[in-house]
């Protein structure tokens, strides 16, 4: 999901009137745990290190712009707060162990009728420390055992090689290209278009805590 539903200035129910049946994870993300990494909700102490991070052109090259100051992640965090309640998008910050604040994020969109769609973004300096697999595979392990997903679907830049490698690390399935699918600082990017399903994920022994504050 290069393209995050978030939009600066847009209200947080205007987009669609869709929402999904009522299910625990509305009211409180759980916590998910795989080696060295928890995911957890964004808080909205998350924000100075996002914003730290995410914004960098080494991270953000390949997807839509992200918010550009403090303010506009803490903006960002109220909102996937209010769309997780809605029952239309989740927001998992990730935490390595050692650290309390969020250093990247996973994100699942869910629309009617189509597969939900799931994205990523992490800081530079946590690539190639394998908190991208651990997470993934508890992200995937929640979304297909708890949620019931029976597909996630994921966008990547033809051009983003490490975003389309991590993918087929994980055992996303390569499925079609999307011409002009990214729009990013006027020029069109055609991207790939990856499926999952619960037989494709690695195996790995992850938890999640639902009673987790």
């Amino acid at each position: 999901m290069e393209m995050m539903p978030y939009q600066p200035g847009v209200e947080a129910g205007s987009s669609t009137t869709w929402i999904a049946p009522a299910a625990m994870w509305r009211a409180r993300l759980p916590e998910l745990r795989g080696t060295g990494v928890t995911l957890r909700e964004l808080k909205h102490s998350d924000a100075a290190s996002l914003n730290a991070l995410l914004t960098t052109e080494q991270v953000a090259r390949f997807i839509s712009p992200p918010p550009t100051t403090v303010a506009g992640f803490e903006d960002f965090i109220r909102w996937s707060h209010i769309r997780r309640s809605q029952g239309k998008y989740l927001c998992f910050g990730i935490v390595p162990d050692g650290y309390d604040v969020a250093v990247g994020i996973f994100q699942i969109k869910l629309s009617p009728n189509e597969p939900a769609e799931w994205g990523f973004v992490l800081g530079s300096e946590f690539w190639g420390t394998g908190l991208f697999v651990e997470g993934a595979v508890a992200l995937m392990d929640f979304a297909f055992d708890q949620m019931g997903l029976e597909r996630l679907a994921a966008r990547a830049a033809v051009d983003n090689g490490r975003g389309n490698g991590a993918l087929r690390k994980i055992g996303a399935v390569r499925r079609s290209r999307i011409p002009n699918g990214l729009v990013r600082r006027g020029q069109l990017h055609d991207q790939y278009y990856w499926t999952s399903s619960p037989g494709d994920r690695p195996r790995r022994k992850i938890t999640w805590d639902l009673a987790a504050q």
